[in-house]
């Protein structure tokens, strides 16, 4: 439970420094403060959390888990979208998905830049001359954070649980200050001081004041993203014991000190706390924002990860920081474009009321998606339709009630994170497609195993000593990489494996399971590996469980050879696939992606690479 504090909530938990503000800023419209207003913003705040967090995420959406994993990408893997043909329901369904992804990325480019300023803005509470130096602190700060990612998070993660915990009892601190302030706040427990708000306003504000009480929620798609790390029950007791209550005495304070002070509205949570606490509160305040940053960004290299596997996004350089923890990885590509992307929207928007705006539109969505998928797994699990249709549609109700009342600020910043998560899912389809692609032209060309064991027979290769491990793509046919090796060199070695990397649908593995044998001749087996989408393919440690359970005998794998494809990808517009900007943009990919050697972990001392050129 305190490890969950610290990776799961740290989003969550920092929204009291910006939130709320937000919200009663657009009630007022920048005009005198109703205290109806205040009252209304806080309970809408209580009732966003309870709705959205405590019924739809911690009890009904953790609950399809993929062998306790969660997230997008389990989400596929459970529905079995990954291998739809085009135009099928699954292959909207797969669509639908890596939407959701790619709108994880956005949300990743947004969430480390609105923390680290909210916290860093308390400076010009007290010395407002120090208002130019916000945006150069805060790049600063986010540089070292990223910076910092490659030497791994073991120590500083050991942390987080314990600062995250003193956060939200200070946070609880700070509202009963501000509740014995304004004991009158408590009316906005009632829902219907919301409803009076909503109602009593004019359509527009009341859209605006939803899109920034929306702000309160976001971070929570981290409880089902990040189950797999805890497990559901640390999650939900974390959150029900630690969180929902630090965070609901925090805005019922801010609300009391806003119906006592009017003039607070500037930034209400750091005058909750006395003149003297303002510098040791924001010093607090950046520590649990840079936890809030580095949580997302760890998610970021998870997420990447698991659409690796899947095979949905290109091979990129994976780092293990850990080594007895296969969770703590590094992917320097996906920091530094986070960085890149963290960055700008700093240097674009410049404070954390500009970046509100564009806060909420991605997450929403990504909400939304969540509801949608979350339906048809309960259906594929046998839920009847009506019961899924009244409870994930009333969930869903409110995520496009948020989603749309968030559109209001597309304009203003919304399109930012939009604009990414397009991006990214056009890199995702292009990728997925081109393989398909590339699979289909290695078709055309491979030999199956019947033709090439009678040319074997018929014209008899000079045998070498030793074994050959030749990689293929499919668990059929004879791989290019052998073909091509025959016919140049008239040769074969002693013994043959043709070995291929199987994802699967499930986190894991078993060891007992990783490794499947289908003899094709004598001395040429087939060797099929299989690895969850939550695992690192290294093919040595496949093949060495195979060796250390008898199924491999007097295979020394030290002195196995390697012989993988080099593939050169040559987009034709005469050959039916995609258009063709999307052909040079995979085979752009293609070429800059990690080779299969070093993908594979497999030793460069022991690989030989065979030149394939593939037309699609």
């Amino acid at each position: 439970m305190l490890g969950a504090l610290g990776v799961v909530y740290g989003d969550i938990g920092t929204s009291p420094l910006y939130a709320l503000k937000e919200a009663v800023r657009a009630a007022s419209g920048h005009g005198a403060l109703d205290p109806r207003a205040v009252i209304g913003c806080v309970s809408m705040i209580l009732w966003a959390l309870i709705l959205v967090i405590s019924i739809k995420y911690a009890l009904l959406i953790m609950r399809a888990g993929n062998r306790g994993e969660g997230g997008i990408m389990a989400m596929i893997a459970l529905l079995k979208a990954r291998h739809a043909k085009p135009g099928t329901p699954r292959a909207y369904i797969l669509v639908l998905g890596l939407v959701g992804a790619a709108l994880l990325y956005g949300d990743g480019a947004i969430t480390p830049a609105i923390t680290v300023l909210s916290a860093v803005e308390g400076l010009k509470l007290d010395a407002p001359i120090l208002a130019p130096a916000v945006v150069p602190i805060t790049t600063v700060i986010l540089l070292g954070i990223f910076l910092v990612q490659r030497k791994g998070t073991r120590f500083i993660g050991q942390l987080f649980g314990p600062i995250m915990l003193l956060w939200f009892i200070a946070l609880a601190l700070l509202g009963i200050r501000g509740i014995l302030m304004a004991p009158g706040i408590l009316a906005a427990i009632n829902p219907f001081a919301a409803l009076y708000f909503i109602t009593h306003t004019s359509p527009l504000v009341g859209f605006v004041v939803l899109g920034a009480t929306f702000l309160a929620v976001t971070g929570g798609e981290a409880m089902y993203a990040d189950m797999g790390h805890f497990g559901p029950q640390p999650i939900r007791l974390a959150w029900f014991s630690i969180v929902l209550p630090g965070l609901m005495l925090n805005y019922f304070g801010q609300g009391g000190l806003l119906l006592t002070d009017p003039g607070a509205v500037d930034n209400p949570f750091y005058q909750l706390a006395p003149g003297w606490a303002h510098y040791p509160l924001i010093v607090f305040a950046t520590a649990a924002a840079v936890i809030a940053a580095q949580s997302v960004i760890t998610g970021a290299f998870s997420l990447t990860q698991q659409a690796m596997q899947l095979g949905l996004f290109p091979s990129v350089h994976v780092t293990h920081t850990a080594d007895d923890q296969k969770g703590q990885i590094y992917i320097p590509i996906v920091n530094w474009m986070l960085c890149a992307a963290t960055l700008i929207s700093v240097f674009m928007f410049r404070s954390s009321d500009a970046l509100a705006g564009a806060y909420g539109v991605a997450v929403s969505l990504l909400m939304a998606i969540t509801t949608c998928l979350a339906a048809l797994i309960a259906l594929k699990w046998g839920y009847s339709l009506p019961a899924v249709l009244a409870v994930n549609g009333f969930f869903l109700l409110i995520d496009l009630i948020f989603f749309s009342a968030n559109l209001v600020k597309l304009a203003d910043g919304g399109w930012y994170p939009l604009l990414m998560a397009l991006v990214l899912t056009v890199i995702m389809l292009t990728w997925r497609r081109g393989l398909a692609l590339v699979e289909a032209a290695r078709n055309r060309q491979r030999e199956s195993e019947k033709d090439f064991l009678s040319m074997l027979a018929t014209k008899p290769p000079m045998r070498l000593p030793g074994t050959a491990a030749f990689l293929a793509s499919a668990a059929r046919g004879v791989p290019l990489s052998l073909s091509h090796f025959v016919r140049h060199n008239h040769a074969l070695h002693e013994q043959i494996f043709l070995v291929t990397g199987k994802p699967e649908e499930v986190p894991r593995v078993p060891d007992d399971q990783r490794m499947e044998l289908v003899e094709l001749a004598p001395g040429m087996t087939r060797v099929i590996l299989h690895f969850g989408f939550m695992e690192t393919p290294r093919f040595p440690d496949g093949l060495r469980c195979g060796v250390e359970r008898g199924m491999l005998p007097g295979v020394q794998l030290n002195e196995l050879s390697y012989y993988i494809g080099r593939e050169t990808i040559i987009p034709r517009e005469e050959i039916e696939g995609m258009a063709v900007w999307r052909e040079h943009l995979f085979a752009f990919m293609q070429r800059n992606a990690e080779r299969s050697a070093a993908h594979f972990h497999i030793p460069a001392t022991q690989v030989v690479e065979v030149g394939v050129e593939i037309e699609i």
